[in-house]
């Protein structure tokens, strides 16, 4: 029996008819596939990196010939200036720089000194030593700051340490620039 034109119609209509367009892909589903695709390329990158260094020869690494260094850096001070009053204010900017820097007093609860403190303690008794520095220091104060009338009150002005401590390192320049 032969078909029926109906039927023929029909056939050539499904036949002729585009699919539906499939519906866009959504954020989710297109970082799925470059995923996919980008792990297919970083694989056979992989595989011809090992195919092309295969022939080079290394040695494994001894862990005892590895140098190793502290993790956290410790605060070394410089070279000493050679004159002995510049070494002074450069060996009390260092105790201040490592352990604190106070004021209202010489030495608080906590162990920090003051600029005056610090010289004290690092003059060892030497007055001489010690009123030469002050004299150094008091000095490169004034040319900063103008009047002030003393070491001890210069420091109790300040609330951090910043300014007393570029004081001292300026004054450790200056006496060796003065040869003390």
């Amino acid at each position: 029996m032969a078909p029926s034109t109906g039927h023929r119609a029909a056939d050539q209509a499904a036949e002729t008819t585009a699919p539906a367009p499939a519906a866009p892909l959504t954020l989710e589903e297109r970082l799925v596939l470059v995923n996919t695709h980008m792990t297919a390329r970083l694989d056979e990158a992989a595989v011809a990196y090992e195919v092309k260094t295969a022939h080079i020869v290394t040695e494994p690494v001894d862990l005892g010939d590895v140098v190793t260094v502290p993790l956290t850096p410790t605060l070394q001070p410089p070279p000493p200036h050679p004159t002995p009053v510049a070494a002074l204010l450069q060996r009390a900017h260092h105790r201040l720089l490592t352990g604190g820097w106070c004021s209202g007093a010489l030495v608080d609860e906590d162990g920090a000194l003051c600029m005056l403190g610090a010289i004290r303690t690092e003059a060892h008794g030497d007055r001489g030593l010690e009123a030469g520095a002050v004299a150094v220091l008091l000095d490169a104060i004034r040319r900063k700051f103008g009047d002030v009338d003393s070491v001890p009150s210069f420091n109790d002005a300040h609330t951090s340490g910043r300014i007393p401590l570029s004081m001292l390192d300026q004054a450790s320049g200056l006496a060796d620039t003065r040869s003390l």
